[in-house]
């Protein structure tokens, strides 16, 4: 499968490298330009179901696009939307020409709305909001028109003004409440001074959001464009911009170098809000939740540099950096005094990226729990550096020196990552034999295969999945399901991603460039299929056990997206179904007949019908005694549900040995197991996992006695 990507892109590196076009547009100091040329040009030879540049393209395009620069119609008026419409037939010539006039009047445009909006939304705070006024506020933006007039528009503004503000008026009104129950003498606010509290908090609130926007620059919006036009090629073809390249590698490798802090920006303030647990600055116990970075320095630098008022990626440039290299941060403490921190950077590992894993008992025998949280790699070094592979297999190793009997591993939420990874997983399960099967547009279809006999775990095994387990999680899933491995727990079908994604590195398409680094395309290059020759596309993994959860009656995964490559199905692949004891039919009829009386999942399955009737509601009272009644109705209704997270499964769960030893010295480690270790007795998706795993072990026992005896 490599071979054939690296075969794709070196055609499209020659091919690119040959046209006549090429040193004449690259020597064009526009960098906008030559990102349309080098993307159109990857899309069209090298996605997996190209799309012509014509009409119907530029419409779904226009469409996006101008949704996605004002999704709550609060920017433009009707008669932008009138201008704009002119190149609404327009833009896949424009992109043939590499023409940016489109982008140019929108981007001028929404830059001129929102500076003009700042205005209004500060203007409409300055006076009070009655609420006894009938009044409604309706969010149904696909459907709403646009404005016709700064009348429209500022009423517009007004009623989602009034909606977020009402809703701290109340918060304000409970927390007083509350004040008053706990203390009688409490001195309380008038209603006027609570509706100025509340319009206070939204004015904050927006003055952030429009602090975060100041600080996107022309290339940002750009992007937004370029995007519009690749995910109408398919929802998983994305630009990324070099920050969110660098975010997404961080992402998927779960480590980076610096200095282990998260930071976010507060106005024109840097703050640390999160010290990464083993960490440079967790080691150095300097830094500290809440201090404000003022200055970075070098350490082959005299000068400090300030980054207050910088946009908070460039911040991050500068102070993260190569292992081993020293930064110096100036920071003002929470007390307000000044202090000078010292930081060696180093690797910094993202501990919640990574497997982690627990011990339980039930009924005399010992069972394991592995949460994945993805599939994660580094595609730069990837035999050397930490995957997901040699963790679950070294986790598996330590629960078996516990004497596990049966392993669950939790895929719940796991998006995917790396197909390699899938593969290798696969393998720890199975002898030997095909995982998955790759196809690439007018090639033979490829089969990736296991090729490693060995087998990290033969016992029992559940795999518990939702509807955001994607990808790479299918792929496994799928595997365990095809083989009679494994018995796939959880909603009714996973997420339905069945295509291959590659990263193509813009920039080694230029030469000699001067534009400054140009960010990648993550491309659709393949679809995957099952050994069976299905497609999870659309249709995902169905569970063998289906449980109810908080998304089933929500419209959820890749069939909900625009654009999705189609459904198919190839011709499947010999394989060898697992030979075992294990009697998986009379295992899952016992859970699903334990199921049907189970209070539980009675409880989530209503409060899932329930979530979806307050997804729907697109129409809300802005008069607070209306207000005010439809939310003790939704709370009444509400406490119905409180049982779900009162919910206690009679399990214990227990870190291994070797964590038992890190919490000594790393409490903040202690602290996240702890937190996760308490979830697990609350769940009652892991609580059906384990008593599956129990029938498994019960019915292996059975079985293998009746086999001896015969």
């Amino acid at each position: 499968m490599k071979r054939n990507y690296y075969l794709l892109m070196l055609t499209i590196l020659l091919a690119f490298a040959s046209c006549s076009f090429t040193s004449k547009t690259f020597d064009d100091p526009d960098k906008d330009k030559m990102l349309i040329q080098i993307i159109t040009y990857i899309l069209d030879r090298g996605h997996y179901d190209p799309k012509d540049l014509n009409d119907e393209f530029s419409i779904e395009v226009y469409s996006d696009y101008i949704e996605n620069l004002d999704p709550f119609k609060r920017y433009f008026y009707q008669s932008d939307l009138e201008e704009f419409a002119a190149y609404e037939m327009q833009i896949d010539d424009q992109l043939k020409d590499y023409d940016l006039t489109f982008f140019n009047l929108t981007y001028q445009r929404l830059a001129q709305r929102m500076e003009e909006s700042e205005e209004i939304y500060r203007d409409i705070l300055e006076s009070s909001f009655d609420y006894s006024k009938s009044e409604e506020f309706n969010s149904d933006y696909e459907n709403i028109p646009y404005v016709k007039n700064k009348r429209q528009l500022k009423d517009r503004w007004r009623l989602q003004l009034k909606y977020a503000s009402i809703a701290n008026y109340n918060d304000l009104f409970e927390d007083q409440n509350n004040e008053l129950e706990k203390d009688p003498d409490y001195e309380t606010k008038t209603n006027e001074e609570i509706e100025v509290e509340a319009r206070e908090q939204t004015l904050n609130s927006l003055n952030e959001y429009y602090d975060l926007i100041d600080d996107l620059e022309r290339k940002d919006w750009f992007a937004v464009y370029i995007n519009a036009i690749v995910e109408e090629f398919d929802p998983h073809t994305t630009y990324f911009a070099p920050e969110d390249k660098d975010v997404f590698d961080m992402r998927i490798s779960g480590s980076f170098e610096g200095i282990g802090a998260r930071l976010q920006k507060r106005m024109d303030e840097v703050k640390v809000n999160e010290i990464i647990s083993g960490g440079p600055a967790w080691k150095g116990k300097e830094l500290e939740v809440g201090d404000i970075i003022l200055k970075v320095k070098q350490e082959n630098e005299e000068q400090a540099l300030s980054i207050v008022g910088m946009r908070l990626d460039n911040a991050i440039k500068f102070i993260k950096g190569p292992k081993g290299t020293k930064v110096t941060l100036t920071v003002k403490k929470v007390d307000g005094t000044i202090k000078e921190i010292d930081i060696v950077r180093d690797v910094v590992e993202l501990e919640e990226t990574y497997a982690k894993s627990s011990l339980v008992n039930k009924e005399d025998k010992i069972f394991g729990v592995i949460n994945l949280p993805k599939f994660y790699a580094d595609f730069d070094d990837f035999k050397n550096n930490r995957n997901a592979t040699s963790d679950l297999k070294l986790e598996i190793e330590r629960l078996k020196e516990q004497g596990m009997e049966g392993l669950v591993i939790d895929l719940r939420n796991n998006l995917g990552g790396s197909l390699q990874t899938a593969v290798d997983i696969v393998g720890l399960f199975i002898k030997d034999g095909p995982v998955v099967q790759v196809k690439s547009p007018g090639e033979p279809k490829e089969v990736l295969k296991d090729k490693d006999k060995s087998i990290a775990w033969d016992g029992p095994l559940v795999l518990l999945v939702n509807e955001l387990s994607a990808s790479a999680s299918e792929i496994l899933a799928a595997a365990m399901q095809d083989y009679k491995r494994a018995i796939v727990i959880g909603s009714k079908q996973t997420h339905g991603k069945g295509s291959v994604q590659r990263f193509v590195d813009l920039n080694r398409m230029v030469r000699n460039n001067k534009s400054g680094d140009l960010g990648a395309l993550k491309l659709t290059v393949q679809k995957y299929y099952r050994i069976n020759g299905g497609s999870v596309q659309l249709e995902g993994v169905k569970s063998d056990i289906v449980l109810p959860d908080r998304y089933s009656y929500i419209d959820f995964g890749e069939r909900e997206y625009e654009n999705p490559l189609p459904y198919d199905m190839i011709d499947e692949v010999d394989y060898n179904l697992w030979d075992s004891y294990f009697d998986y039919d009379t295992t899952i009829q016992k859970s699903k007949e334990r199921l049907i009386n189970n209070p539980q999942l009675k409880l989530i399955e209503e409060s899932a019908k329930w979530v979806k009737t307050i997804r729907d509601e697109k129409v809300h009272p802005l008069n607070y005694e209306i207000y005010k009644q439809r939310l003790e109705l939704a709370e009444k209704e509400a406490d119905r549900f409180d049982k779900i997270s009162e919910y206690k499964t009679n399990l214990s769960f227990e870190s291994l040995p070797y964590e038992k030893e890190l919490f000594v010295s790393d409490t903040i480690l202690k602290e996240k197991r702890e937190r996760w270790l308490e979830s697990l007795t609350q769940d009652v998706y892991m609580e059906e996992a384990i008593n599956v795993l129990n029938d498994l072990k019960i019915s292996y026992e059975i079985k293998k006695v009746a086999t001896i005896k015969d």
